[in-house]
């Protein structure tokens, strides 16, 4: 970004340690020379930036699957260690590297008390809270009573340690429904259920402690009003160890998808200045309640259509995703406020002397498919292309090509940040970066977060947490012109692959069926999302082909390569002229353009083929990479359609792949603990009728419910879906808690 996080007015009235406006700065200060970063990605990545400025050395970790990963590059040395979770191996480190401090970033061990004891145990400086209010604020029953006591206004609701199923829903009517059903440990909105309905009390509550417990190994559980139509608005604190707190403004984090956010602006378009001041004001008095040291984020649900009436929702105890743009309106480096503070400084400015201006967007990189309902994708980045140069915008990442992309982390992969004036001029300059971007290789959000922030509601400032829900399925996808010139390009660099290179060709190498009347058709057969599409192809595409996809109008096409790999082209259809990114790995062929990409597999023995046609039972496939963590069924079983068949699990989610239609489990290839590839077969189910099946029994396996996600009910599990569509997901931790 060309703005400076350490705004020039800043440095220039105090320099790096000044105190200004913070009275009674005293005690001692200690050295620290080298923090380690308990952490992986683009976090990391960041963090080694500040330390970087301030002469600080720095050092990474690695789990064993990560070694060479991007993050690890980017410190000044790394070391293994055994996981991102395993304290001993990390301190051991620390201890190896000889680190003065670990900075936990967030996700992971950042919310972990004992990890902070530990850290401060092994006699190095913790970057962060105390122990004891982090396990105070990680508690949510503890934190709604601590900051009511300092007068914060919380949500009505019920809730304590011990209190059994059926309490718990007596206390759920008494506050009235509906209610939102949530953990009281932990976050990242992983067990939250929200309940309508008096029958689906129980089955919420019982499916939400399941899933805390495994989790965050506590079930404890809680219930709140629900707030009708919702918006997230959280303030930014910071406090020293000599007693001074302050607020550096709130941020709007209302755009998510499962209660995990994508998109945060600051300030709130929904705010007025006198509703600011109380907000920002309550948000210092939780702050003190709890005795806060460090970086810390003050979350409330505030009721669109009444703001004023807002209420606390939790704290969470370490620096945010979205804490960029507070970085990008007040000119401030937050990691290296969060070392001050570590170190024993006092604040570097108090509450008169912080100043905000202009307006800052973040929208996060997540490897996942909107279309799929935004189910977690991997692979291996084949070709990158991030915004650079742009001003007054701001990449954080740790993407590079070759990167490989797994199922084990969360699946934000970076974050892209704009700053304006105003906030036209700063939704305008993120959805011109977000179409500069090209990840390929992997299955990303990009082009739907262009369209979403496009989204007249959006552009309008008309938020609330179920927008994105509400607009999914109206701009999940890329348009039909869109996808077939996509088709085009990818045929084009079949073709192209095929033509030889020179200005002087004799027509009888190229191998278009050219014949002395005239060239003939040549033909792909690329699959794409669950279809195959024949494209046509007449003529040299470095001259000018007629193209056609799926047996459309005829395209009139041209593609010359920008670069000396072909993975850039200027590609002109019917007159307009683009810029394309391109990348090929065997039979499968990514294009993108603004933001948006497209994977297509060369079908060869479907060549000629347009489409396929769908029955009501047959092949059961994975809808994305991951891993078999419960089969549902046997050999030979009477299914259902809609029936659980087999849960894979990926990136914290669990997915359930149900029967397509009714039938007989014919085939069952997949057991528990067996990784899979997306679209990899796990069953197939045929009629009970077809030759070959095998007598059958109805299996008695209980369906589990698997996800907080309203939907059609399928042998007891809400929202369950057939392999491919968007399904039911659930938030689960496999090695690292969210970073939401």
């Amino acid at each position: 970004m060309t703005r400076s996080p350490i705004s020039a007015a800043a440095t220039a009235a105090h320099g790096s340690s000044a105190t200004a406006g913070v009275p009674g700065a005293t005690g001692s200060v200690r050295s620290i020379d080298s923090v380690l970063v308990a952490n992986r990605g683009e976090i990391v990545v960041r963090v080694c930036r500040t330390l970087a400025s301030l002469g600080i050395r720095s050092v990474a970790i690695y789990a064993p699957d990560d070694a060479g990963a991007p993050h690890t590059l980017a410190a000044d040395t790394a070391l293994a260690v055994d996981g991102y979770l395993d304290a001993p191996s990390i301190l051991a480190a620390a201890k190896a590297a000889a680190a003065d401090a670990v900075h936990p970033g967030y996700g992971f061990l950042s919310e972990d008390p004992a990890f902070a004891r530990a850290v401060l145990g092994a006699g190095l400086v913790w970057v962060g809270p105390s122990p004891e209010v982090i396990a105070a604020m990680g508690d949510k029953i503890r934190a709604k009573e601590t900051v009511a006591a300092a007068g914060v206004p919380v949500v009505p609701g019920a809730g304590r340690p011990g209190m059994g199923d059926d309490e718990l829903a007596a206390a759920a009517l008494a506050v009235g429904l509906p209610v939102l059903v949530k953990p009281a440990a932990g976050g990242g909105g992983k067990g939250m259920r929200r309940v309508a309905a008096e029958a689906d009390l129980l089955p919420a509550i019982t499916s939400a402690r399941r899933e805390a417990q495994g989790a965050f190994g506590d079930d404890t559980l809680l219930v709140e009003r629900w707030v009708g139509n919702p918006r997230h608005v959280e303030v930014q604190v910071f406090a020293d160890q000599h007693g001074h707190v302050v607020h550096l403004g709130e941020r709007e984090c209302s755009l998510q998808r499962r209660h995990q956010k994508i998109v945060e602006e600051s300030p709130s378009p929904l705010l007025d200045d006198a509703t600011r001041a109380e907000m920002t004001k309550r948000a210092v008095d939780a702050a003190r309640a709890c005795g806060y040291v460090g970086a810390g984020t003050v979350e409330f649900v505030v009721p669109g259509h009444q703001p004023e009436t807002f209420f606390f929702m939790e704290m969470n105890t370490r620096l945010q995703v979205e804490h960029p743009v507070t970085e990008a309106v007040a000119g401030i480096d937050l990691v290296e406020w969060q070392l001050r503070v570590a170190r024993g400084e006092p604040l570097p400015l108090g509450q008169p002397a912080v100043s905000r201006r202009g307006h800052a967007i973040e929208a996060r990189v997540y490897a996942e498919d909107p279309m799929r309902g935004f189910l977690p994708s991997s692979g291996t980045v084949l070709a990158l292309e991030e915004p650079a140069g742009q001003p007054f915008v701001r990449v954080d990442s740790a993407l590079s090509r070759g990167a490989s992309v797994g199922a084990r982390y969360d699946p934000m992969l970076a974050k892209v940040i704009a700053w304006g004036e105003t906030r036209e001029e700063s939704l305008h300059r993120l959805r011109a970066a977000l179409e500069e971007t090209a990840v390929l290789g992997v299955r990303t959000n990009v082009g739907y977060l262009t369209r979403l922030l496009a989204h007249e509601d959006v552009v309008a400032g008309r938020l609330d947490t179920g927008l994105v829900d509400r607009t999914l399925a109206e701009i999940a996808a890329p348009g039909d012109a869109e996808s077939r010139d996509a088709a085009a390009v990818a045929a084009c660099c079949l073709a192209a692959e095929r033509e030889p290179e020179g200005a002087v060709v004799d027509p009888w190498d190229v191998p278009d069926g050219w014949s002395v009347g005239g060239p003939l058709e040549w033909a792909a057969a690329l699959a794409h999302d669950g279809r195959t599409v024949t494209v046509t192809v007449r003529g040299r595409v470095l001259d000018g082909a007629t193209v056609c996809v799926a047996g459309g109008r005829p395209l009139q096409v041209r593609a010359e390569p920008l670069d000396a790999d072909a993975s850039k082209l200027s590609v002109t259809i019917d007159g307009t002229r683009a810029t394309w990114r391109t990348a090929r790995v065997r039979d499968e062929i990514w294009v993108s353009r603004r933001g948006e990409a497209w994977r297509f597999v060369e079908d060869r023995a479907a060549r000629g083929r347009t489409g396929r046609t769908d029955s009501t039972a047959g092949p059961v496939t994975s809808p994305m990479p991951g891993v078999v963590v419960d089969v549902h069924v046997a050999l030979g079983d009477v299914v259902h359609a809609g029936q659980l068949l087999v849960v894979v699990e990926a990136m914290k989610m669990e997915h359930a792949v149900a029967a397509p239609g009714d039938g007989v489990v014919r085939e069952l290839l997949v057991v528990p603990g067996q990784s899979v590839k997306l679209d990899e077969l796990l069953a197939r189910v045929e009629p009970a009728g077809a030759p070959g099946v095998p007598g059958a029994t109805t299996s008695g396996a209980p369906g589990a419910t698997t996800s907080g996600v309203p939907g059609a009910t399928t042998s007891g599990v809400p929202g369950a879906t057939t392999s491919g569509a968007p399904g039911a997901t659930r938030s689960r931790d496999v090695d690292v808690r969210d970073e939401a």
